[in-house]
């Protein structure tokens, strides 16, 4: 059983640091999520029912942690780096500024949106999760699952669109 708990652990990885990086927002502090996460999960494997979906309990351990760093760092007045990417050297590589700059403002923006939306639109969006995936992960109703992801989404699209220019 542990072995299979293991495995199925280590097919998760990737969508575990998409979802964390999604609420982190910075590669370090996802994949510090992400290693928390797992050492928790492994330490309380007791807790988790066979036959259950892993990826469900694994997302909301993160989630759990994410908060308490988010708590920890409000009381602490605790600052964090914002640079996101690492350099690139490929045939795309004289793109990179304007890539960095794209992906920045776009970061800058998921970053801007509650927290409670940016989870769903990880979920549903990134992770493809359905919309009862989504809220038995976060233990919520679905019709709050729906609605946090259309403002999320409404939000995102007013930051992300061009301004109108008059005329």
């Amino acid at each position: 059983m542990m072995n299979d708990f293991r495995e199925e652990l280590v097919e998760l990885l990737p969508r575990l640091r998409r979802f964390a990086y999604g609420l982190a927002a910075h590669r370090e502090d996802a994949d510090d999520l992400v290693q928390a996460a797992c050492e928790r999960a492994l330490e309380r494997v007791d807790q988790w029912s066979p036959g259950t979906r892993l990826d469900s309990w694994m997302f909301r351990i993160i989630q759990n942690l994410w908060f308490d760093r988010l708590r920890s760092r409000k009381v602490r007045g605790e600052q964090y780096d914002e640079s996101a990417l690492e350099l690139q050297t490929d045939e795309n590589a004289h793109r990179l500024p304007e890539v960095r700059d794209t992906f920045a403002h776009v970061l800058a923006q998921l970053d801007a949106l509650r927290p409670e939306h940016r989870e769903v639109l990880m979920l549903v969006c990134v992770e493809a999760c359905s919309y009862k995936e989504a809220a038995k992960i976060l233990q919520i109703p679905v019709g709050t699952v729906m609605s946090r992801l259309a403002r999320a989404r409404l939000q995102l699209q007013d930051n992300l669109s061009p301004p109108q220019v008059a005329g």
